[in-house]
């Protein structure tokens, strides 16, 4: 039996003890908001100290995640270094939007169905710290000499842009990987992302009372007036495309809107908060300043329709994650994970982009070639990630295993 064959069949035996894994962490909530994650990680940690891992917990300081609108964040990093080598990265993001109405599933309970696992998370991507972990446990298994290390990085920021996932642990020195593979889906590896800018946007009236409008100003009026002319843009986007295959093109979307005290008050003041996709060939400095001139020309254009006062507007970066474009030293990586996904899966799998953003990008941002790779089904809307009845096939989840575990070999041996 070769090597591969060998970590196939190391994952198969182990199997029910990746799908139990799994179900531990699924039933520990990381909704963010509110964000508070890490209870997650230190049982994250146990059980990886329970398989014989040294897991560093790096709590980042409270005052830094409450002024990031979140609650707790501890990050966790497990190295296991082999000889001299390249360091290989896997990254997998703890922390998940909350679960919503119209499950039919418990979104906790990590409950197996017609071969599939619900369960928020369990598509993305705590699904993927089951993948990397038992991809390592089986690579080890070998008791073969390596060339290298691995690091298991499993963060908590993903859902608000990251800089307090991997971007922490990159700007305290805490890592430095040579590669890194992060979270994804198992029919395709993906080179490129597109990035995200997100505003929020105050528009500032005066409140007054209903009978008497004329003695206020209807800052939702002005909002109304302003969103008229965000959206009017798409129509623009759709004349952009990428040359990247899996991305089309720039689009924008209002996502929350926020305002006003009673249906009998004219209402004073609207925030809304927008989010604008940006393809890899975009700049996202003129793509700022494109929306926030839009904006400044529809507030001075707003006519009160009862004359008087006008609104006042004020704009604030929420985010800012630029897209990631593929590194040349990423080679490597495509070129094991493509064949040996092939093989397992018994498809081509392609190399392509994607009009998500993540984590990645603050790898790829400080030179670190990285590629997106995991358990997972071919879309995002097979896999119900952000909606009701978020599922994982398990066959997905055991071949990934595989693949990954078949690649490190690879780059390590």
């Amino acid at each position: 039996m070769n090597h591969h064959l060998q970590l196939d069949a190391w994952v198969d035996q182990h199997f029910d003890e990746e799908v139990a894994f799994l179900q531990a962490l699924v039933r520990v909530p990381t909704d963010t908001p509110p964000g508070n994650n890490t209870p997650h990680a230190l049982r994250t940690a146990e059980l990886l100290r329970g398989m014989g891992m040294t897991v560093e917990a790096h709590e980042v300081p409270s005052a830094e995640v409450q002024a990031h609108g979140l609650q707790s964040i501890t990050n966790l990093i497990v190295r296991r270094r082999y000889g001299d080598g390249p360091t290989i990265a896997l990254n997998a993001h703890g922390d998940v939007v909350p679960p919503g109405e119209g499950w039919t599933h418990d979104p906790y309970g990590g409950e197996i169905a017609d071969g599939h696992m619900y369960g928020r998370a369990t598509a993305v991507s705590k699904c993927d710290f089951a993948t990397f972990t038992f991809a390592v446990r089986a690579l080890e298994s070998l008791g073969m000499p390596l060339k290298g290390t691995v690091e298991l990085h499993f963060t908590y920021d993903e859902e608000f842009g990251g800089e307090l996932g991997p971007g922490w642990l990159l700007q305290k020195g805490l890592t430095r990987p040579d590669l890194m593979v992060a979270a994804g889906f198992s029919y395709q590896v993906v080179v490129a992302h597109n990035g995200c800018l997100q505003l929020e946007v105050t528009v500032q009236g005066e409140m007054s009372h209903a009978a008497i409008p004329d003695s206020g100003v209807d800052a939702l009026q002005g909002a109304t007036h302003i969103l008229n002319a965000l959206y009017a843009l798409n129509a623009d986007y759709l004349k952009v495309t990428s040359q990247v295959e899996g991305i089309t093109h720039p689009y924008l979307n209002v996502g929350q809107i926020q305002g006003g005290t009673n249906t009998n008050v004219i209402p004073g003041k609207v925030v809304f908060k927008l989010d604008r996709r940006m393809i890899p060939e975009e700049d996202p400095t003129q793509v700022e300043a494109q929306l926030r001139q839009v904006i400044a020309n529809a507030a001075a254009s707003f006519q009160p329709p009862r004359g008087g006062r006008n609104i006042r507007v004020d704009v604030k970066r929420l985010l800012l994650a630029r897209a990631m474009a593929p590194l040349s030293g990423n080679r490597p990586l495509v070129q094991a994970l493509q064949q040996h996904a092939s093989a397992v899966f018994g498809e081509p799998i392609p190399a392509v982009g994607t009009p998500l953003y993540t984590d990645v990008r603050l790898y790829v941002e400080r030179g670190i070639p990285g590629v997106i790779y995991g358990a997972g089904p071919r879309t995002v809307l097979e896999s119900h990630a952000k909606r009701a009845d978020e599922r994982l096939n398990l066959q997905d989840l055991r071949r990934a295993t595989q693949v990954v575990a078949r690649s490190l070999l690879d780059l390590l041996a």
